[in-house]
């Protein structure tokens, strides 16, 4: 039985270049989005869940009907 290698991929292969420009483009919009972004600021966010606290929670989902 007759082995034959498979050839090796080049550098520059058509799948390595669109999976580096894939990750080049992800990370530069995270950054963009992280550095453009203002910051959180947490105490005037919304409970997520209010829960036993007396306090009604403010946020809600987006295809709730509105009042």
């Amino acid at each position: 039985m007759m082995m034959t290698a498979t050839p090796a991929t080049p550098a520059t292969s058509p799948r390595r270049i669109l999976r580096l420009l894939f990750w080049a483009a992800l990370t530069a919009f995270l950054l963009w989005d992280v550095l453009g972004a203002p910051a959180i600021d947490l105490r005037q966010e919304p409970p997520l869940i209010a829960a036993g606290s007396g306090q009604a929670a403010s946020g809600g989902h987006c295809s709730m009907p509105g009042k």
